[in-house]
């Protein structure tokens, strides 16, 4: 058997050796793993690299992004487009440069600006096209770096005369909205207009017929009247007029003569009544600021809704007799109308129907709350009741814009109008602001 030879001098352990291949394991592992990083970011820098290319490519406004120095690093496809030059010779060129030379000197003094106030300016400026100089809106915002230090600014913006197409089609769009308001409203006054009418005629319709009938009765009497004097100036003997006297029973006709003339006397009044009311509510219709009284208002208001009721209706009013506020009368009179028409409505079909109007002074506000005994408005809806066209009514029977009229009237004479909550019913509160000198 062999004996081990001895290690001679010079040679390497084999520990060490392994040691040295370990580490070479580790660093090609770290070079791998390394590369492979090295990788995804490449990746990551080359899809970053393409949606930048893509934004830009695809942007229709003007963008300019300027570097520290003021000179062009990146553009848009649309500014390329515009001047007819390509990007290479647009990057590295001064900002200005690319701009009409009478609009040179004020895009610098607002570059200067954005750069120490670090906050965007506007300017109008001209791009230098193949065409001449094309009139742009330019906003001019600061860009920093990591350590938020000034690093340029991004210059975007718009043709002026998009922006004034733009303009004068958003001018053309609020005009028909305005025009398109002003009919709903016209509708919603129709609509009103409609229900007092309805309530007029059968008011008139009432007088007018007392009146017509007693005309035919004081008809009558006059024929009997006119027979009797002609035979009295014929020279009839006592005894033939005593007798046709009796006939024509004349002593009866005078009575009935003055219930005839009272009667038509009452109904020509009523009729008086009715066209001095109508009269008020023709001339409280004005849009003039005036003081007047809240409650003399809701009189006059639920007079006329009323009227027009189809079926009798307990209303109680309580509360101050006087309420004196300053305002248009005639629109916080449609305001109040709406509200009482609602509550008419509401207990269209309810047994032992009761509307419950009342006034008060809280603070600085007159209150006027209308509250009835119908089945309320559910917690679902109660959101809902003061956007436009939104009713609860059958169709034909409301527009839905009552509520959002009588809203916004409110608010403009700088009080509100709130549904109240619990119930029974519903009750909605109307507040505006009292008369100066009622305070």
């Amino acid at each position: 058997m062999a004996k081990p030879q001895a290690p001679r001098e010079g040679d390497v352990p084999d520990s060490v050796w392994m040691d040295v291949l370990s580490a070479v394991d580790r660093t090609y592992a770290d070079l791998v793993d390394y590369q492979e990083r090295l990788e995804r970011q490449n990746a990551e820098l080359e899809s970053l690299r393409s949606f930048h290319a893509s934004v830009l490519a695809s942007v229709s406004d003007i963008l300019i992004v300027v570097s520290r120095g003021g000179l062009v690093e990146e553009v848009s496809a649309s500014v390329s487009t515009r001047t007819r030059r390509p990007r290479s010779r647009l990057c590295g060129e001064p900002a200005p440069e690319i701009f009409a030379p009478s609009d040179r000197a004020a895009l610098l003094e607002a570059m200067r600006q954005a750069t120490e106030t670090r906050s965007a300016i506007t300017v109008e400026a001209g791009l230098l096209t193949p065409d001449g100089p094309s009139a742009v809106e330019l906003s001019l915002s600061p860009r920093f770096d990591e350590r938020g230090r000034s690093a340029g600014l991004v210059l975007t913006g718009r043709s002026v005369a998009e922006l004034r197409q733009a303009y004068a089609a958003l001018e053309r769009s609020h005009d028909e909205l305005k025009a398109a308001q002003a009919l709903l409203v016209r509708n919603e006054k129709l609509a009103s207009l409609g229900r007092l009418l309805a309530g007029v005629a059968h008011e008139l319709n009432n007088p007018i017929s007392f009146v017509y009938a007693n005309a035919h009765a004081l008809e009558r009497y006059a024929a009997k009247f006119e027979q009797y004097f002609e035979q009295v100036q014929a020279g009839a003997p006592r005894n033939a007029l005593i007798r046709l006297r009796e006939e024509l029973k004349l002593d009866r006709e005078v009575r009935n003569l003055r219930d005839a003339v009272q009667g038509a006397r009452d109904g020509a009044e009523r009729v008086r009544d009715i066209v001095e009311d109508l009269r008020r509510l023709s001339s409280e219709g004005s849009g003039e600021i005036e003081d007047f009284d809240l409650v003399a208002v809701t009189q006059v208001a639920m007079a006329w809704v009323l009227r027009g009721a189809r079926r009798p209706v307990e209303v109680d009013v309580s509360g101050l007799s006087s309420l004196p506020v300053r305002g248009r009368p005639g629109h916080v009179q449609q305001v109040v109308m709406n509200l009482v028409q609602n509550a008419l409505d509401a207990v269209e079909e309810v047994a032992g129907a009761r509307i419950a109007i009342s006034h008060a002074i809280e603070g600085d506000h007159a209150v006027l709350t209308v509250r009835d005994n119908g089945p309320g408005v559910p917690e679902t809806l109660a959101q809902a009741i003061f956007d436009p066209f939104f009713t609860t009514k059958p169709v034909g029977r409301g527009t839905g814009l009552g509520l959002p009229i009588s809203h916004k009237i409110a608010e403009e004479h700088r009080g509100r109008l709130v549904l109240c909550e619990g119930g029974p019913g519903a009750a909605f509160r109307l507040e505006l602001p009292l008369d100066r000198e009622a305070r």
